[in-house]
C-alpha cells in the first residue's frame, strides 16, 4: 500500500457518496497519485467513487476520489481515498497541511493554556515537519 496522508481526527470530514465514478473498476490498481487517510463511522467498498468535505474549511474544501482501500478499526473504519488528477491532490495536499498546522496549534494551545498565533504556528510546524509531511502517521 502507498502512503496515504492522515488526516488529523479532530478535524471532521465528511465523505459523500457520487453518482458517477472516477475511474474504472480495473484501473483501480494502477492509482499512482496517492491520497488521504480519515476516520469514518461507515465502511466503503473498494472503488467506491466518494468526494472527501471539510465542513470546518468551508464549501470549497470539497475533493473527489475513489476509495482504495477500507480497514475495519475498534470504533469505525479507516478510509484510503485516492485522488486521480493532479489538480485534486496538489489541492487536497495543501488543505492536509492546513489541518495538521491547526491542529498542531490546538495542541500548542492546550499545552501553554493561552492563544498562538497561527502565523508563528505555522512557521514552526514548517519548520519541524514540512520535510516529512508526505509521510506523516
Amino acid at each position: 500500500m502507498r502512503k496515504f496522508l492522515r488526516h488529523p481526527s479532530d478535524m471532521p470530514v465528511e465523505l459523500v457518496l457520487r453518482k458517477k465514478a472516477c475511474i474504472p473498476r480495473q484501473r483501480l490498481n494502477n492509482i499512482s497519485l496517492g491520497g488521504v487517510a480519515c476516520n469514518s463511522t461507515r465502511g466503503f467498498r473498494r472503488g467506491t467513487s466518494v468526494e472527501l468535505r471539510i465542513p470546518l474549511l468551508g464549501e470549497l474544501a470539497r475533493y473527489p476520489g475513489v476509495v482504495a482501500w477500507c480497514r475495519r478499526l475498534e470504533n469505525g473504519y479507516l478510509v484510503g481515498i485516492a485522488f486521480i488528477d493532479e489538480d485534486t491532490l496538489f489541492r487536497a495536499r495543501m488543505v492536509e497541511q492546513v489541518c495538521h498546522i491547526q491542529h498542531y496549534r490546538q495542541q500548542l494551545e492546550q499545552e501553554s493554556g493561552h492563544a498562538v498565533a497561527i502565523e508563528q504556528c505555522a512557521q514552526d510546524w514548517i519548520a519541524k515537519h514540512a520535510a516529512e509531511f508526505p509521510y506523516l502517521a
